[in-house]
């Protein structure tokens, strides 16, 4: 199941926020995929979109369970779990309202 938030980033703070997603996907890569088997996670991708309205964060994740993965992220003991939460709390804003248009599944 994918999984999107969309929200907007801060503008003072919108430099920073490049910069943890590199050191995630670089230096730090090997902890950010072990946090990606304990949440069931296959996938996970952030966009930054620099927008009309100022800079949008949206973030992408493909799950095999919601639930299961909300779970193993609260009581994650990764450290890169607590430094992530941190950053995006430090770095974004108020939630963006998306209106989902399509929802298309091919058949198994």
């Amino acid at each position: 199941m994918l999984r999107v938030a969309i929200r907007n980033i801060l503008p003072d703070k919108v430099d920073s926020l490049p910069d943890w997603m590199h050191e995630v996907d670089g230096p730090r890569r090997r902890e950010a995929t072990a946090t990606l088997v304990d949440e069931g996670c296959r996938c996970e991708r952030a966009y930054l979109i620099n927008g009309a309205h100022g800079p949008v964060l949206v973030y992408v994740m493909e799950v095999e369970d919601v639930a299961q993965s909300e779970v193993a992220a609260s009581r994650s003991s990764h450290p890169i779990d607590a430094d992530h939460k941190a950053v995006l709390t430090e770095t974004l804003g108020e939630h963006v309202r998306a209106e989902l248009l399509l929802d298309l599944v091919a058949n198994k």
